[in-house]
């Protein structure tokens, strides 16, 4: 073929349902940056078709809510912008705290991404299937009209919901730690920020897009300065728990009756409800719309921003009104749940001010002064004036959501994590294959015939495990990491492994029960020797006995503990089916929805009363 057949017309002679064929291949950078190489090329990858494509080819969302969801955004261009942005979130987020299991699963909502804690539960006689799993809500990321995110945080104070609006940090590809922080915001310029003095009562919407469309139109220098010397991290865990609390406080916002719910329809195989849902979750939207201004034309939003305050900002003074106020900030939990133990905090009010005075009657100007800086020896008195560097660092503050890549040991596919960051870690979540065909997300109860109740136990613990596979001396090891238990009280620590089996060692022996719950005769398929947890030196401390894991036909997997007989029966599960059929219960207050760093061994997610007695380890 000759030089002249080999330019950019071959691509432009070909039929857009064609191309779209052919940018199936090509990731989304790939054709923007396609649309650079000319103008012709630019028209080209404009065509919704291609976007539409591309959405298609993330996996993230069906065809069908595609369309759907493409009616609230400008274009399937700014929909897939955001479906990349967002697809490193979905997944599984854990936290080791507490020890009954702390399983957040984002997922996608509505034009979002919504992530949902699993309960620790007991199942009735309906099972995993049918019977309606319990969860309740902790953020919403949603897409803005032009594919941009917003943040949403969850929560429930003295009876109300509240959604508390921040930031989305530029979300990493290979994330595998989710923060709640603070952020000092830019420095405020003529035009670029609007003072906000009742800003807790402000419905205002869209100054926040006018601070980051500001932003890009700083020099570098101006934004490199703009950045708080002291990062949140690097602060005091009890500040950092102040200032979110004294944040989100200020920031939070009502909850409309029409907003509570749904946060994303059901299976379309229940048709009726499906479309009901579509309806309120449109009018959720529009609502929110009128709150932050995410589904208006760009025009729009211009004229509308220029005398609203976002109430993702909040200035300083109001944190410094609440720093200074006489006002004792006590422990919400206590105030939602009797259960909870009431945690004394002094004064955020006291403790800034005094700490403030103490700092300044050893220095008349901590401000950048090397001599001064010196006579700060004490760790109280560094901690303080690092607080009041980062408070000094900015004239607002933003509650944000950050999204990072951090390198994580683990053992047993458990993640080491730091029990003074408000923090989520996400769990590996690895895709069945031929030479690893247990792997994934496995649920299930103790007990046969499977989710079947006892007169005695109405209810059964819920477990979900991870499973994953481990080499060790030349042998394939499949390891059952438990990541939510429904008991009453803990019996293992969180990220305990359940069960080990070899998958290299054939157990030979009987599985005790010839039939299943329908009386139809059990069929096994394989059996492998392997070790179940029980008792050992203290609760941190598991031991182990043996044991065998036998693979049904059915594609049920039971492990049997060989001294007790005790057995753990599991199915594959779809987190993202079971929400949509599951029902909501109430949020915790915002800080501890997000991340729950209190040590607790029984259930601190919610209050209702559960029928079945705390089940006893298999020995």
């Amino acid at each position: 073929m000759s030089h002249d057949h080999c330019d950019s017309s071959l691509l432009l002679s070909l039929p857009d349902d064609v191309f779209a064929i052919v940018a199936r291949f090509l990731s989304p950078r790939d054709v923007c940056n396609l649309g650079l190489c000319c103008r012709s090329l630019n028209a080209l990858v404009a065509s919704e078709k291609i976007w539409l494509t591309e959405c298609d080819a993330l996996g993230i969302v069906p065809h069908e809510d595609l369309v759907e969801w493409r009616k609230g955004v400008s274009s399937y261009k700014a929909l897939c912008r955001f479906l990349v942005s967002v697809q490193p979130l979905i997944g599984i987020w854990v936290h080791q705290n507490p020890e009954l299991g702390n399983v957040v699963y984002v997922m996608p909502g509505f034009i979002s991404v919504v992530g949902c804690r699993i309960i620790p539960q007991e199942l009735g006689p309906l099972g995993i299937e049918e019977g309606p799993i319990l969860w309740a809500s902790v953020f919403e990321v949603i897409g803005d009209f032009d594919g941009s995110t917003t943040f949403l945080l969850h929560g429930r104070e003295k009876g109300i919901d509240y959604i508390y609006p921040g930031l989305v940090k530029p979300i990493e590809k290979s994330c595998n730690l989710l923060l709640l922080e603070v952020e000092p915001g830019l420095q405020k310029n003529p035009g670029t920020l609007l003072p906000s003095k009742t800003l807790a009562h402000n419905s205002g919407v869209e100054l926040l897009r006018k601070v980051c469309r500001s932003n890009s139109e700083l020099s570098r220098s101006q934004r490199v300065n703009n950045h708080a010397t002291v990062p949140f991290s690097k602060l005091a865990f009890t500040d950092r728990r102040k200032l979110l609390e004294v944040t989100t406080n200020q920031i939070r916002q009502k909850v409309p009756d029409t907003v509570v719910e749904p946060l994303f329809p059901r299976l379309r195989d229940d048709a009726d409800n499906f479309k009901k849902d579509l309806v309120l979750l449109w009018e959720r939207r529009s609502l929110l719309s009128q709150m932050f201004n995410l589904g208006c034309s760009q025009n729009d939003y211009k004229a509308s921003s220029q005398e609203e305050v976002s109430p993702k900002e909040l200035e300083l003074d109001d944190v410094r009104k609440s720093l200074v106020c006489s006002r004792p900030i006590c422990n919400p939990l206590h105030e939602e749940d009797d259960l909870q133990q009431h945690i004394k905090r002094k004064s955020i009010g006291g403790y800034f001010w005094n700490s403030l005075k103490q700092v300044l009657g050893r220095s008349n100007s901590i401000n950048g002064s090397r001599s001064n800086s010196k006579k700060l020896t004490s760790s109280s008195e560094i901690r303080h004036a690092q607080l009041q560097e980062f408070l000094r660092s900015s004239d607002t503050i933003r509650l944000i959501l950050n999204a990072s890549t951090v390198e994580l040991f683990s053992y047993r596919a458990w993640p080491n994590m730091h029990d003074n960051q408000f923090a989520l870690y996400k769990l590996p979540l690895r895709v069945p294959r031929e030479d690893q065909e247990y792997a994934g997300l496995w649920g299930g109860t103790f007990g046969w015939p499977p989710g079947k109740p006892s007169e005695d136990k109405p209810g059964k613990a819920l477990f979900l495990l991870l499973l994953s596979y481990e080499e060790s001396q030349g042998q394939q090891l499949v390891i059952a990491t438990k990541i939510l238990e429904g008991t009453h009280y803990v019996l293992h620590p969180n990220g305990s492994a359940m069960f080990i089996v070899n998958i290299n060692e054939p157990s030979s022996e009987p599985f005790p029960w010839d039939t299943d719950a329908d009386s139809n005769p059990v069929d096994i398929k394989d059996a492998f020797m392997g070790e179940g947890i029980a008792s050992g030196y203290g609760f941190r401390y598991p031991g182990s006995k043996p044991g065998s894991l036998f693979v049904l036909q059915n594609g049920v997997i039971a492990f049997i503990w060989k001294e007790s007989k005790a057995i753990l029966t599991l199915q594959r599960i779809n987190l993202q089916e079971l929400l949509k059929k599951g029902e909501r219960i109430p949020s915790l207050p915002p800080v501890a929805n997000f991340s729950y760093l209190t040590k607790s061994y029984s259930n601190v997610f919610a209050g209702f009363p559960s029928s079945s007695n705390c089940l006893s380890s298999p020995r």
